[in-house]
């Protein structure tokens, strides 16, 4: 694909600030859309190697009603996940994307799409292989980390959408989806004993992202499904639960596992025992291992 021509000068990069063992790029504006802030990303690198780096693509959660790309929720920030990825020897660009009190979906998706072009365009002087990009999403970013994995490329401007660079590809080649949203419409049906959200009511986090209650609205929750474009070309996608999420049901990763393997496309599935939502009530540290070893494969 060939980037668009006469891109603004407001998406260069802003120039590398070393930090101790990173080389920081804060705040590139990857796009503008009218009438909303700019979107905006952070990129770290590892110091010390002149070699392009495969990259890591970290989508934070919250209900897409909250979260920021500046810092990780109670649960996970202990675990200083960006660290842990650097020190893999990967780069990580932590994204934005529109809120669903801001925008309602598809913008989400569009969003990290032109993330995924900005850092894809500007590779070679951002010291990344543009070969070899991988996407880690929690909760509402796995939603998103499943989305992306499984459209990219996809010529339909309803998914693509038009903010930002255009004309470079937006396909990532390896996902880790943690405990994410896939079937907006069978998330109250497969809801724990113990649940703590109606999904289907009006206020829920899945309502409010497509627009009014998600059974009212069967076409715009579909569309808003990763389950809606499973295909045998989908790349290696490892999705985790927490077995006893009592927020996102652990069966809406066991259904995206079920359909992408029935089409014998690279999926694999860990149920943690024991485990609520966020991984609360077990260890953090084998779990991000085993993510970071599933991209040390996938993007070797």
């Amino acid at each position: 694909m060939t980037a668009q021509l006469n891109e603004p000068q407001r998406y260069s990069p802003p120039p590398p600030v070393t930090e101790g063992d990173r080389v920081c790029r804060r705040d590139a504006t990857v796009a503008e859309v009218p009438g909303f802030r700019p979107l905006t990303l952070d990129l770290f690198r590892p110091v010390g190697s002149e070699q392009p780096h495969p990259l890591i693509i970290w989508i934070h959660g919250g209900a897409w009603l909250f979260g920021s790309n500046k810092a990780d929720g109670p649960q996970l920030a202990p675990a200083d996940i960006t660290s842990r990825i650097l020190a893999a020897g990967f780069a990580v660009a932590r994204v934005t994307y529109r809120l669903s009190g801001e925008a309602r979906f598809p913008a989400q998706l569009h969003d990290v799409k032109a993330a995924v072009r900005w850092l894809r365009r500007y590779a070679a002087e951002l010291g990344l292989d543009p070969s070899r990009f991988g996407v880690w999403g929690e909760s509402a970013g796995g939603h998103l980390a499943a989305l992306i994995a499984l459209t990219g490329d996809d010529p339909d401007p309803a998914l693509a959408g038009r903010n930002g660079i255009l004309g470079v590809s937006d396909a990532v080649q390896s996902a880790v989806v943690w405990y994410g949203p896939s079937d907006l419409l069978t998330m109250a049906a497969q809801s724990h004993p113990e649940g703590v959200q109606d999904h289907d009511a009006p206020d829920a986090p899945e309502s409010l992202l497509v627009g009014g209650p998600v059974q009212t609205l069967p076409t715009e929750a579909a569309a808003a499904s990763p389950v809606t474009y499973v295909s045998a070309e989908a790349p290696p996608i490892l999705l985790m639960h927490g077995a006893d999420d009592r927020v996102v049901p652990a069966g809406q990763s066991e259904e995206l596992h079920d359909r992408l393997a029935a089409l014998s496309a690279p999926v694999a599935l860990r149920l943690i025992p024991g485990a609520d939502h966020c991984f609360t009530g077990t260890d953090l540290t084998p779990l991000i291992n085993e993510s970071l070893e599933h991209f040390a494969k996938t993007l070797s």
